[in-house]
């Protein structure tokens, strides 16, 4: 695979690549700006992106936040994005210059505008038409000044809640719940559902009238049977983005170390946390295939093993919580995938710190590639990392066309290894996943 990527990649650098959409398949690249702030290695710069836009379609530019006292999209980083700082909102649009087949949009919420005193602030700016048109109003605006070609709408719904892992009493409990009934993420949810859809078809009203695209995305542990209506959606947004992953997270399961984005169910676990009953749900559900689009994630997540983890690495495996930073994005449990490549050049399943973590492929093509290290003497040290590499990836888009959706989104750039520090190809999920559609 290797080999083959860096062909590729050889070929489109001396003869060009005029049209990222030879295949037909649409590739949505997304760029956290925050990543600019990064340090070292991390730290992307708008023009870091170059190598890899000629296999993008479209350019996805997050994130803005919202506004709760005026009910307006506005920049979470003013120096980052506005003409006072660093102005990247001009900076990436710019960048259709010199790739005129490039679309690029603007997301807001992404999960990245996180008011915790506000935390339902998406939900209530739906309840009225007038916080709804103040939203739109500010959003034409922005995207006009600014010459975006589009907004992606990553709303901030309510997220489940995180499987927990229960002993006989705890699963007798929750099963009384289930019957009896529990507490729900949002006890409004139907209204907001109803609003939500009145809300899509209102924006992509004002955005058609400038041909400018519209797109939603159903962000991780969101359940679209509650917030998404599929037959009221489907004629006003160009797209919908699945961001199938996450459903396994050190925040969310601190306990148990599990793969974080399965393309199928596995055994004794939650069958609606893959990506076949994502897709399946959408589809069998009216929304047309050519309106689908599957992210995939350029990261892993990682956590802490301890002396109760299993040895063989198998999961679901007993943890403690998220592993320590990486040396490049210093977000514990989080690890771009550069800084996984680099801990698997040997592969022998050593003991410590600085070991190496030993590699587990998956043969079967569906649940995903895991990688880890069992604790030293002292139970310390232990990690076991979930995430996705140029092969899995590969297996992601052979599931989309299998499906026949639309395409995929590549969540993102900054995490993918843009500078080639694991075999000097830059970008090699994103052109893994290209060749392959």
């Amino acid at each position: 695979m290797e080999k083959l990527i860096f062909f590729l990649a050889a070929v489109y650098a001396v003869h060009g690549f005029p049209s990222a959409n030879v295949s037909g398949h649409k590739v949505f690249c997304y760029y956290d700006s925050q990543s600019y702030i990064r340090e070292t290695q991390a730290k992307m710069l708008p023009s870091d992106m170059e190598p890899a836009l000629p296999f993008c379609t479209h350019l996805v530019y997050g994130y803005a936040g919202l506004d709760a006292m005026s009910n307006k999209m506005i920049s979470l980083n003013e120096n980052l994005d506005l003409a006072k700082g660093h102005e990247n909102y001009r900076v990436v649009t710019r960048l259709k210059l010199k790739f005129p087949h490039l679309k690029v949009l603007l997301s807001v919420g992404g999960g990245a505008d996180a008011e915790l005193e506000d935390s339902y602030k998406y939900n209530t700016l739906l309840e009225t038409q007038e916080s709804r048109a103040a939203f739109i109003d500010s959003v034409g605006v922005i995207l006009k000044n600014y010459q975006f070609d589009g907004l992606d709408l990553a709303w901030q719904f309510p997220t489940n809640k995180p499987k927990k892992i229960r002993g006989k009493l705890g699963s007798f409990w929750h099963g009384f719940k289930k019957i009896f009934g529990s507490t729900p993420v949002d006890e409004h949810a139907e209204e907001h559902r109803s609003q939500f859809s009145i809300f899509v078809q209102e924006m992509k009203n004002v955005l058609r009238r400038d041909n400018m695209i519209l797109t939603a995305s159903v962000l991780p542990n969101v359940n679209s049977s509650i917030y998404f209506d599929t037959h009221a959606l489907m004629n006003h947004v160009d797209y919908v983005i699945l961001h199938g992953y996450d459903y396994m997270t050190p925040k969310r399961n601190p306990k148990e170390a599990d793969y974080t984005s399965p393309l199928s169910e596995l055994m004794k676990r939650n069958p609606e946390s893959n990506i076949n009953f994502l897709t399946n749900y959408w589809l069998q559900n009216g929304f047309p295939a050519h309106k689908l689009i599957l992210a995939i994630p350029t990261f892993g997540r990682a956590w802490k093993l301890n002396s109760d983890s299993v040895i063989s690495g198998v999961p679901p495996t007993p943890a403690e919580g998220a592993a320590p930073e990486g040396p490049y994005t210093k977000h514990e449990g989080l690890l771009s995938y550069p800084e996984i490549c680099t801990k698997l050049n040997n592969p022998a399943n050593h003991r410590g710190m600085h070991t190496y973590l030993r590699k587990v492929s998956d043969p079967s093509k569906r649940y995903g590639t895991y990688a880890f290290r069992v604790p030293d003497d002292n139970g310390a040290d232990g990690m076991w990392v979930s995430y996705e590499d140029p092969d899995s990836a590969a297996n992601k888009v052979e599931h989309i066309k299998g499906k026949k959706l639309a395409g995929i989104a590549i969540v993102d750039l900054s995490l993918d290894d843009f500078r080639g520090l694991c075999t000097g190809d830059k970008y090699p999920i994103l052109i893994s996943a290209k060749y392959r559609l």
